[in-house]
């Protein structure tokens, strides 16, 4: 799977509801170039025939890029307001008229969701193809640290658990922030998605009982460890662990540390002023 990355959502959700809004006809444009474009004649000179191949399926990528984004964005205001949504709903926003290219812009919001927000898009309802949002491994905290405006962190929070029980139940705050360099966060450094990382995890978390961190024993200097809290041991079983990665294993090794996206604060706070 390749890394998810998003532009920024600066729609609001009045936008969502049109599906012939500027973004809307974009994404209609760009897919019937590459539909146009299919259909045409092919030339005779295979390197020409080469060169419009890969122009259009970056085309068509860039499309689906696009209503990826902005199926991210409606879904995270559905998770907010804590609503249920189906397939015809976002089919009559996003992809009216261009219906077979929605399995896989879901799927990959959905992917987006969980592994960057920690929110699972489960169906509930396979007649009427209804949806819920809810916490990645059955978690009972929204993520949203109780404000209910900020955005869910429980993806973050999933991977850290996840690391932990790899690495045997304990693991070397040193690691931690190796990890957490790949994706972009660094201890000290404010994040629009997940605000300062180590208040968030040797604070927050902690103190919400999902982590401990604690200096690791007879260390001199001192090197601290993070391990699985109660409310961890609690509402999480291994065998949901084990499921879990081998459902990311599946989708390729760049899954697991996935690249935060782009989607700032501010754009989704935009989004809800206009409902």
């Amino acid at each position: 799977m390749p890394l998810v990355q998003m532009s920024e959502l600066s729609q609001s959700e009045e936008d969502f509801q049109d599906p012939r809004d500027a973004q809307g006809l974009v994404d209609a444009q760009l897919l019937e170039a590459v539909e146009e474009g299919a259909a045409s004649p092919r030339s005779s000179s295979s390197s020409v025939s080469s060169s419009y191949s890969a122009g259009a399926e970056s085309l068509l990528q860039d499309a689906r890029h696009l209503m990826m984004t902005d199926l991210v964005g409606f879904l995270l205001l559905k998770y907010r307001r804590k609503q249920l949504t189906t397939r015809a709903e976002m089919l009559s926003i996003f992809l009216r008229e261009y219906q077979d290219h929605f399995p896989a812009v879901f799927s990959q919001a959905s992917e987006c969701m969980q592994l960057v927000f920690g929110v699972d898009v489960k169906e509930v309802d396979p007649r009427g193809h209804w949806y819920v949002l809810v916490p990645t491994l059955g978690l009972t905290c929204d993520g949203m640290l109780g404000d209910g405006q900020s955005m869910p962190k429980n993806g973050l929070l999933v991977m850290l658990l996840c690391m932990i029980h790899l690495e045997g139940e304990r693991l070397p705050e040193e690691e931690v922030w190796g990890a957490l360099s790949k994706m972009g966060l660094y201890a000290g450094m404010e994040h629009y998605i997940y605000g300062e990382p180590r208040e968030l995890i040797t604070k927050v978390w902690v103190q919400e009982g999902y982590l401990e961190y604690q200096q690791v024993t007879n260390s001199d200097p001192a090197h601290y460890e993070f391990l699985w809290g109660p409310r961890a041991h609690a509402e999480i079983s291994k065998l949901q662990v084990r499921e879990y990665l081998l459902r990311v294993n599946r989708r390729g090794p760049s899954s697991f540390l996935v690249q935060v996206p782009a989607l700032s604060e501010e754009a989704v706070s935009d989004e809800e002023e206009g409902a």
